[in-house]
């Protein structure tokens, strides 16, 4: 087999899958499978190996099943930046870059000093390593999950984020552990569980291999920001910004419970139009 057949088959069965960006996948998965970017672009005649073919093939028949092609390639990208994947953490999703520009923004207009963040519920680290790196801010990451916690831990090292990054696990709803942190932020971000009961019975099948856990946000989708603006809103500094992600719909319920907390709440849109985060300042 040369690459260019099993490029095109590879592309055939995605697309009569309902696969969208095909190609993009295609290409991934054979690379995945030990055939060179390279290769694809340019040799379109060179010999495939039959390990590398079989491998190909096995990775396609596991994406067909809906498995989610990041959890298949191991890492996916953040803002330019690489993180581990797999089951047992949410994947990192383009809609998240939103508040993390938010927060780049916000940090970048202060002294380097002030420059702290507090990221609740963090999974792979995604928003808080790239302050880190983007910003030079000082980063507390908390998360819950243990399996997201080995992820977390990793894409930490994978990009040279120790020095500026600490992970530490625990409930970011539960008020004893706050204050054992004992200390102020000039930013708290989270990307928390905002699926309501309606969205967790009608997810895509990509969606059903991530932790239900990073997903769940109660009947209305809603109790994370509940307990965590309660918990957490007196661990900001006073001008420091409080900014969360949220769900379709789920702007003026949030910014409700921002305003319940003392904070004056404002939210932006994705580049899709939507409504992606809630920020306050306090």
């Amino acid at each position: 087999m040369v690459v260019r057949e099993i490029l095109g088959n590879t592309v055939c069965a995605l697309a009569d899958n309902g696969v969208e960006n095909a190609r993009f996948e295609a290409e991934q998965l054979l690379q995945k499978a030990g055939v060179p970017r390279i290769r694809l672009l340019t040799e379109p005649n060179a010999d495939v190996p039959e390990r590398t073919a079989d491998m190909a093939r096995e990775m396609l028949e596991r994406r067909l099943s809906g498995y989610p092609l990041q959890y298949i390639l191991g890492e996916w990208e953040f803002f330019g930046l690489t993180f581990p994947v797999g089951e047992g953490v949410l994947i990192p999703r383009q809609d998240t870059e939103v508040l993390a520009e938010l927060a780049r923004d916000f940090l970048l207009e202060r002294a380097p000093e002030e420059r702290s963040v507090l990221d609740l519920c963090a999974g792979t680290g995604c928003i808080g390593v790239t302050l880190a790196k983007l910003c030079g801010a000082k980063v507390m990451c908390v998360e819950l999950s243990e399996r997201a916690f080995g992820y977390l831990e990793r894409g930490i090292a994978l990009n040279a984020a120790e020095r500026l990054v600490t992970a530490v696990r625990g409930d970011v709803t539960d008020g004893a552990f706050a204050e054992s942190l004992d200390g102020e932020y000039d930013v708290i971000v989270s990307n928390p569980p905002y699926l309501t009961e309606t969205d967790m019975r009608n997810l895509q099948t990509e969606v059903t291999f991530e932790p239900k856990t990073a997903l769940y946000g109660g009947k209305d989708g809603l109790d994370f920001y509940r307990k965590m603006l309660e918990v957490w809103t007196k661990q900001l500094r006073n001008g420091g910004a409080f900014a969360v992600e949220i769900g379709i719909g789920q702007e003026r319920g949030v910014m409700e419970i921002f305003a319940e907390n003392g904070l004056n709440a404002d939210c932006i849109k994705d580049t899709r139009g939507i409504y992606r985060v809630v920020y306050g300042i306090k």
